[in-house]
């Protein structure tokens, strides 16, 4: 039997995993983000385990996806300063003696909703993640929305609410969407946790005011089949008829859309959309 492996490899935790040909896992490891020295060493220990014949990487970034560019594979411009300007793809193929095929994490999540989650039989679908930052995958026509970069859909601006005057948390861009609705930007808007603010109407109809404004630009220029949110913010399970209700508002009926219940929905494969998608792309480098 052909071992694969995948890494989901996000800001604050790797999920790594060791699977089958035919998608089944058969061994896991979840780790914290820690340098690149200490996160590498442990997730070589627990692949050197396996003869893998392949590995899919889903990563936080930015990342260089430009094959044909000498930086491919590499993390890029984060905010997480150790890991910045850091060979990842080449050390793993240095490290494990696999080829390895490398996407974004947000790419790999939106992989393995419509080859296994809620996506499945479509030719097109948008995932979101809402959390600790905002990010977005896309499959358009059946092919990933990605060249010479990848998009980064999470820093779009957004109008802001003439009642809000939170100045935004985002380093690069202030109040741009992942400024104002993120994780931490919610935390620091009202001075705790999202999960602590389940009760507070009016947290969740501003944060459902700015999410569906980023989906209406989705949907004009994307036209997906299907949208998935995922990710810790969209736990909260109230802002999914929210966030449908103000969208319908915005759009005014100017496009035509399914029903927006079945439209707009959260991962089918809950948290391990992304490390689905990277076993979808260990596949594809075999």
């Amino acid at each position: 039997m052909k071992h694969y492996g995948a890494i989901e490899a996000g800001g604050t935790k790797f999920v790594c995993a060791v699977g089958t040909e035919n998608g089944e896992i058969i061994d896991r490891l979840t780790i914290p983000t820690e340098t690149p020295e200490e996160t590498i060493g442990e997730l070589t220990a627990f692949f050197s385990k396996y003869q893998l014949t392949s590995m899919g990487v889903g990563s936080f970034g930015p990342i260089c996806v430009a094959k044909e560019k000498e930086e491919y594979g590499y993390i890029t411009n984060t905010p997480k300063l150790a890991w910045k300007a850091y060979p990842f793809i080449p050390e793993l193929e240095k490290r494990l003696g696999v080829p390895v095929s490398f996407t974004t994490d947000v790419n790999a999540a939106v992989l393995g909703e419509i080859t296994k989650g809620a996506a499945q039989g479509l030719n097109s679908c948008l995932y979101i993640t809402v959390g600790t930052g905002i990010g977005a995958g896309a499959i358009i026509g059946g092919e990933l929305v990605q060249s010479a970069t990848h998009p980064e859909m999470g820093h779009i601006l957004i109008r802001r609410s003439p009642e809000d005057s939170f100045a935004g948390n985002c380093p690069y861009h202030s109040d741009c969407l992942e400024g104002m609705a993120s994780g931490p930007a919610l935390e620091k808007r009202w001075g705790k946790k999202g999960k602590d603010l389940a009760g507070e109407t009016k947290v969740w109809e501003l944060e459902a005011d700015y999410l569906a404004q980023a989906l209406m630009q989705y949907i004009l220029i994307l036209c997906p089949d299907k949208i998935i949110m995922g990710g810790g913010v969209m736990k909260q399970q109230q802002l999914f008829p929210l966030i449908r209700k103000k969208l319908s508002e915005y759009l005014n009926g100017y496009v035509d859309l399914p029903d927006l219940e079945d439209f707009i929905v959260p991962p089918g494969l809950g948290d391990d959309a992304g490390i689905t998608g990277a076993l979808v792309l260990a596949l594809s480098a075999e």
